[in-house]
Formats: C-alpha cells, structure tokens, sequence
C-alpha cells in the first residue's frame, strides 16, 4: 500500500503512514476545520490496511500537543480501528507522547489507552524518544 505523507499546517498534523514498515504517526497540533474531510481518507486507509494481510505489525505514534474535540473523536475512532485489528491478531503497539510538562495531555493518553483492550499501549514523554 501507498505511503501517506501529509505536511503539517496550522491546524492539522503532519500524518506519516508507512504501511510497508507499519509504522504510522500523527505528530503535531489537530484542529482542522473540516474534521470529517481530513480523517475520512485516513480512516479508510487505515481500514483497508489493517484488514489486508500485508503485515501483521503496527505501531501507531501519536505526538499531538494540542488536539480539539472533534480531533479527540477522529482519535479515538483511530484507537478502536486499531484495537479491533488486535483483537483478530494483528500486532498493535500505540505509543502516546507528551510533553513532560503538558499534564493535560499526559492524562488525555492514559484515558485513551485505558479503552484499549487489546493493543499494547506505552504512554511516554516526548524527551524519551
């Protein structure tokens, strides 16, 4: 599958989905004003991928600063995409990074990972990459 590759803008993420090595990020601030438009081509994607056979690893990184609801509800749609591919045996890492000082942004992760059932979840600050 085609790499994704879109740069940042002031208000959406840099999006960096390589499928072929499975690793996929969301770095930055989300806050598009056309949620639905800029994650619909992301969320069948990544549906597509997940449910082909292409790899059975993903890790999926998330280095937003700053995201507002309607992004918080295109995440966690991301989330239960893939929690659902570990629950059928796909290998799902997410890691979720924060700012060491950014307390809110640290427990928007944990509430995130704590409605994984399946995928492994790390919550990590930015500094330990």
């Amino acid at each position: 599958m085609e790499k994704i590759e879109i740069p940042a803008t002031n208000r959406t993420p840099t999006v960096e989905f390589d499928f072929d090595s499975g690793r996929l990020k969301l770095i930055g601030e989300s806050y598009p004003e056309d949620v639905t438009t800029f994650y619909n081509p992301l969320f069948q994607a990544l549906k597509e991928w997940l449910s082909g056979d292409a790899s059975s690893k993903c890790r999926f990184d998330f280095e937003l600063i700053y995201f507002n609801s309607s992004s918080a509800k295109a995440i966690m749609m991301i989330m239960e995409l893939l929690d659902s591919a570990a629950e059928k045996g796909k290998e799902i890492e997410v890691f979720w990074f924060h700012d060491p000082e950014d307390e809110t942004m640290e427990e928007l992760g944990e509430e995130f990972g704590e409605d994984l059932q399946h995928a492994k979840f790390t919550l990590k600050k930015l500094s330990d990459r």
